[in-house]
């Protein structure tokens, strides 16, 4: 099963569809607005970098270093970050202030999901999948006692997590994948391809124009101009090399742009 959410966040066992209907609003009226914003372990994705550097009009190692802790996710190995909270009192996250996020539009993909999580059942070798969704819900969070009502289907088009969620694929498949297989050891040097690729982006394209990478694997022309200038399309082809190759998890070819998603 595969959950959006962090620890530290009431989980309410109610299992929703895409129909299904409830009432929440956040807004700056409200008592506990930014509240949910402070002392949280928020996993970073790779599209959750790139569009936050780019709003910042920082490199992503800049970004790095300022903004993200590193962090070894428990039983799969794999190096993350999560995002460096406030050292004060407040511990909130460096882009909230009284009025709000500075960088809404870009945020991460585990704002955009809350108070409604996302989980998928599939077994091996089984095409179809149960996906479901559930409330996420904090004590002090006072926004379901709005009364904006939403169906899951619309909240999720007015957050928009199925774009992350798109851009992310390959490397979500990754961390499943890795967590099945339990306890598997990972060399030293695939560990650091994988934060590279995840996170790195800039370091990631000097590797692939400045290194052996594209004679040792074969990338169609018109690939590797798309990947050379845009930052999304690196990301995508990045991800998919990352699953395919460095894990053996699927067939190798090229990876699509956003645009063929």
């Amino acid at each position: 099963m595969k959950s959006e959410f962090p620890d530290k966040k009431e989980i309410i066992p109610q299992k929703l569809a895409r129909e299904s209907k409830f009432k929440f609003k956040c807004h700056p009226g409200i008592a506990c607005f930014t509240k949910c914003c402070s002392d949280i372990n928020l996993i970073l994705t790779p599209y959750d970098i790139l569009r936050m550097k780019k709003r910042l009009n920082i490199s992503s190692e800049a970004f790095l270093a300022k903004y993200t802790r590193p962090q070894t996710l428990e039983k799969i190995g794999l190096p993350v970050v999560t995002l460096k909270m406030m050292d004060d009192d407040s511990k909130s996250c460096p882009f909230v202030t009284p009025k709000g996020c500075t960088i809404y539009p870009d945020r991460p993909a585990t704002c955009r999901y809350y108070p409604i999580g996302f989980a998928t059942l599939k077994e091996e070798n089984i095409t179809t999948k149960d996906e479901f969704f559930f409330f996420v819900k904090e004590d002090h969070c006072l926004g379901f006692e709005e009364d904006q009502e939403w169906t899951v289907q619309s909240w999720r088009e007015d957050q928009e997590p199925e774009l992350y969620d798109r851009m992310n694929r390959d490397w979500t498949e990754v961390l499943i994948k890795k967590q099945s297989l339990g306890a598997v050891e990972t060399s030293e040097k695939s560990l650091q391809l994988f934060f590279m690729v995840s996170y790195d982006i800039d370091r990631f394209r000097r590797f692939v124009f400045q290194s052996p990478f594209l004679k040792k694997y074969q990338t169609p022309s018109d690939l590797v101009e798309e990947i050379r200038e845009d930052d999304d399309a690196l990301m995508l082809f990045g991800l998919h090399w990352l699953k395919t190759t460095l894990f053996g998890l699927a067939p190798a070819k090229p990876a699509a742009s956003e645009k063929s998603l």
